[in-house]
């Protein structure tokens, strides 16, 4: 009967005439029919949890039973939308700082004073170390002695050479004599300007002696502590001062690539990024993304044979002092600006050696498309061709895909494709559960 298939109250009727076809094929004497049905009862119990069974799967959706019939799998897309995209080109980078200046001893003495905190900054002029400077100063005096010494005999010679000119032009005395006390003069004169000069060179010994900061920025630890002798045949380092705000940073790229970029320029296919200085950003070694930019300020002319790559150098701000020389960075740089272009998650791109595709859904179907993959911008690959604006790129539900079956195209959210996953696992287990809560329930009775 057509009602053997359907749920509730055609279940009876089908089992009374079970039973009766089980009971006529098998009769017995009636005078032993309380022992002659006590056979049959197991069975027709376990026939009649079969037929409850059956109805009960009979409830389930027809999707489950009709796979024809399934609905269209749901897959996240993002709608294509062409823009200008600059080439970001990420490049590896080593921090230095902007000026580099070492504390040297100039002149010859014992160390008798540090004058600084070690790791601190220090303004230009500001005293680090104080050199014995008893012997300079000794130095000085005698050197101003002497200037005093000049300065009486030049006087002496100069009234000489007054007395005498005189008495040369009323031919007192001879023209000879004349000369010589002028020759004199001029000497004593000489005399005044070496011991000057040696005054000048006593006080500046005197004041190397006192050493101070040649630049602004942060002192590294002292190189020598008090009591130790420097500048004896050589100019002793004492300390490090590197100035750290604004920073430099020196990176390399590829020559082949810079002279890529250049002819797609002069050819139109992209352009400038901008009438001012390239702006870069630095990524630091814990992958986070260091909050300032910088600017680039030259680009070397000279290509390194050993390694074919070109030397740029970028100038970032440290105020905080975050960044330090010798850091290892990677420098974001945009060199280039491509018009038109789409940005796409990576996940929507395939990449093999056969070449980049995307998986394009029109008119409910997915299918795949090729496409030319320019570089990458915040962790989206840029396309650069084989995309049309407005059509719609898969990005999330590639495992639902089942050869040429249709498909629902949903907006796609990064944050919110992740967790719609959950749901669609989960929702087929409750009418099964449900059924089997039917099951167990009838069969109890």
């Amino acid at each position: 009967m057509p009602d053997t298939y359907t749920c509730g109250f055609h279940v009876l009727p089908l089992q009374s005439q079970a039973i009766q076809s089980l009971t006529m094929s098998h009769p017995h004497p009636t005078s032993h029919t309380q022992a002659s049905h006590s056979p049959f009862r197991p069975t027709l119990a376990a026939l009649g949890f079969m037929l409850l069974a059956g109805c009960g799967q009979s409830s389930a959706p027809p999707a489950a039973a009709a796979p024809g019939a399934m609905p269209a799998a749901e897959v996240g897309v993002v709608t294509v939308t062409p823009g200008d995209v600059g080439l970001l080109t990420e490049l590896p980078g080593r921090l230095e700082a902007s000026r580099v200046a070492q504390v040297r001893a100039r002149v010859a003495g014992i160390v008798q004073k540090r004058l600084f905190v070690e790791g601190s900054d220090v303004q230009e002029g500001k005293p680090l170390f104080q050199i014995d400077a008893g012997s300079y100063e000794a130095l000085l005096a005698s050197a101003q002695a002497s200037v005093a010494r000049a300065e009486a005999n030049l006087m002496q010679t100069q009234a000489q050479a007054e007395r005498f000119k005189p008495l040369a032009q009323a031919k007192a005395i001879s023209q000879q004599e004349f000369v010589n006390a002028q020759a004199a003069q001029k000497l004593a004169q000489a005399d005044v300007a070496v011991a000057q000069a040696a005054v000048q060179t006593a006080r500046i010994n005197v004041g190397y002696a006192s050493i101070t900061a040649p630049i602004s920025g942060r002192i590294g630890r002292a190189l020598v502590t008090e009591g130790a002798l420097v500048g004896q045949g050589e100019a002793t380092a004492l300390a490090l001062i590197q100035q750290i705000n604004p920073m430099y940073v020196n990176f390399t790229q590829s020559a082949a690539e810079v002279m890529k970029l250049r002819k797609a320029m002069e050819n139109g296919q992209f352009k400038r990024a901008g009438n001012q200085a390239a702006s870069v950003r630095l990524v630091l070694e814990d992958g986070s993304d260091y909050a300032l930019a910088g600017k680039l300020l030259f680009s070397d002319l000279t290509v390194d044979t050993s390694s074919g790559q070109i030397t740029l150098r970028a100038e970032v701000p440290n105020p905080q002092g975050v960044l330090l020389p010798g850091l290892f960075v990677r420098v974001r740089l945009e060199q280039a600006q491509v018009s038109n272009a789409i940005t796409l998650p990576q996940q929507a791109v395939t990449r093999s050696p056969q070449g980049d595709s995307v998986m394009v859904v029109t008119d409910g179907k997915a299918t795949a498309r090729p496409v030319k993959v320019g570089g990458q911008q915040n962790g989206q690959w840029v396309i650069l061709s084989g995309l049309q604006a407005g059509e719609q790129v898969m990005v999330d539900g590639f495992q639902k895909l089942r050869g040429g079956a249709p498909v629902k195209p949903v907006a796609w959210q990064a944050q919110a494709s992740a967790g719609a996953k959950v749901p669609a696992a989960s929702a087929p287990a409750s009418p099964a559960s449900a059924a089997s809560a039917a099951v167990a329930a009838k069969s109890a009775g």
